[in-house]
């Protein structure tokens, strides 16, 4: 018997007549069959025994591993391996295990519905996910594909386009395509009012107002575009911050002295599947963090509540860390152990004895010290002068 004992299928609204040959026979082969009731009424005509996603859907991995040993397909839409179950299970079962079975993805469809190129779009998933993280992709001009959770899902989206000066854009729902109850529905973002089906493919064409918040993904996002208190990192020091952070793919963030969250949403922003974790006493600091997290497209910023080096024992090793208030070197100390290697630190200070710390940190440890003085232009009675922010001194350097 093949070492391969499990099969994912992807299967599309034409159900087992769009499957290759060899895929529906593996199908029809099948002693257990997994799936959800739709992708279970595409595939009726086999007979096998019906197992449904188990609720909650984390037990999933262990009743498969628990059909090892039988044929076993599970039935997934579209390409498995894309925003869907696919990638879940291949990290919990060995590859060699596993064969996958690709169908056409809804982006695919949806792109060619559309004739948009698909390597000049961005895709995106709201499904069973916080529907704000797709605001961080509203760009002038940028095309969006956005599989969604759900039958209000588009008008939410239309929503957050029009409150950020985007209310022109086209957008289009795309439900069951490829199947003989295909359905299109056209409008604007600033007056979208359509009932669409629960399952859909949403397609945004982002179209800018002159008036239009401009929010890009690189790092320096205006300070106004954050609910603060006065005390944060400022556009020009963030910029800098962010960039000696390097955000990455995936890779984890302590932003401890998070305050209203700025940096940290920055991280996460910056790079796909970014994740920070935000460490603040202060509940109304933590609530702006909230509140700038959702506003900005990073609803899945995690706060906690304390401070470090007190409540660093039980979080997830980070790749970055950043201290923007509250350094000593019993906090240094501590996040420097257990930092990833590669990680890299960066450290702000705006006080002499923050900055002491930080020259005496930089003479043991190294690393790159260097004194940032930004001076913004501004009303001088009838005039303009240059009025200086306070100098910021910062500490950074990289595990090796």
């Amino acid at each position: 018997m093949s070492d391969r004992w499990l099969h994912i299928v992807g299967i599309g609204e034409d159900g087992l007549d769009g499957l290759t040959p060899a895929t529906r026979a593996v199908v029809e082969a099948a002693e257990i069959i997994i799936g959800g009731d739709r992708h279970h009424d595409l595939s009726q005509s086999v007979t096998a025994m019906r197992v449904a996603w188990p609720s909650p859907f984390d037990a999933l991995i262990e009743q498969l591993k628990s059909y090892k040993g039988k044929r076993v397909v599970v039935l997934a839409t579209g390409d498995p391996l894309w925003f869907s179950v696919g990638a879940r299970i291949g990290r919990a079962i060995p590859p060699g295990e596993i064969t996958f079975h690709p169908q056409l993805s809804a982006f695919q469809l949806a792109a060619a519905r559309m004739g948009w190129s698909l390597a000049d779009v961005e895709t995106l998933t709201v499904h069973g996910r916080p529907v704000e993280q797709m605001i961080a992709f509203i760009q002038p001009d940028q095309r969006l594909l956005i599989l969604t959770t759900g039958e209000e899902t588009p008008a939410q989206i239309a929503r957050f386009l029009t409150e950020r000066g985007f209310g022109k854009s086209p957008m289009s729902v795309l439900a069951s395509m490829g199947g003989d109850d295909e359905q299109r529905f056209d409008g604007a973002a600033e007056s979208w009012d359509h009932a669409v089906p629960a399952f859909n493919t949403l397609a945004v064409e982002c179209v800018a107002a002159p008036d239009a918040a401009l929010l890009p993904r690189v790092p320096g996002l205006a300070d106004d575009l954050f609910h603060h208190d006065g005390t944060m990192t400022k556009q020009e020091v963030r910029a800098a911050t962010v960039a000696k952070l390097m955000p990455m793919r995936g890779a984890l963030l302590w932003d401890i002295g998070t305050g209203c969250g700025s940096v940290a949403v920055e991280w996460m922003r910056a790079a796909r599947y970014a994740r920070a974790i935000g460490i603040e006493p202060r509940a109304d600091r933590r609530a702006m963090a909230a509140e700038n997290a959702l506003a900005l497209g990073t609803p899945k910023l995690e706060l906690v509540d304390g401070e470090a080096p007190a409540v660093l024992e039980d979080l997830a090793a980070p790749d970055a860390v950043f201290i923007g208030g509250g350094l000593s070197t019993k906090v240094f100390e501590a996040v420097w152990t257990a930092l990833r290697p590669l990680g890299r630190l960066v450290a702000n200070a705006v006080t002499l004895e923050s900055e002491a710390q930080l020259i005496a940190l930089h003479r043991e440890h190294g690393g790159q010290l260097v004194k940032l003085q930004v001076n913004r232009a501004e009303p001088v009675g009838g005039l303009t002068g240059w009025r200086p922010l306070m100098p910021v001194t910062q500490w950074s350097l990289v595990k090796r």
